[in-house]
């Protein structure tokens, strides 16, 4: 099994990555300092979203999962149906039409 950083100092570089990038995000949700999972919402303009949760990919390795483009409701729905499975879920909120995800790693659609 990967290592795991723990969820305050992964959302702290996300948070300083879209920061150089010049990218307006914020932290939405706090979740559990150590043990939390991290989503990362980004507005792709004013009812659009795409969402990034932390997941593991077919061998069991730390990946991001990616959703499509979908309206902001939908999303929403998502990440409150994420909180209601896991209270301890952290959420940052990036506002980039480009899409922009700043960690690099594996990424399943």
């Amino acid at each position: 099994m990967d290592p795991r950083l723990k969820a305050e100092l992964l959302v702290q570089a996300i948070l300083r990555l879209y920061d150089h990038e010049m990218i307006p995000a914020y932290l939405r949700r706090r979740g559990d300092a150590d043990a939390g999972a991290v989503a990362v919402k980004i507005s792709l303009s004013r009812d659009s979203a795409v969402l990034f949760t932390q997941a593991r990919d077919g061998e069991g390795r730390a990946a991001w999962f990616k959703t499509e483009p979908q309206d902001d409701a939908a999303v929403e729905a998502m990440l409150a149906k994420a909180i209601s499975r896991d209270p301890d879920l952290w959420i940052v909120e990036a506002e980039d039409g480009k899409g922009r995800f700043p960690l690099d790693g594996p990424i399943i659609r």
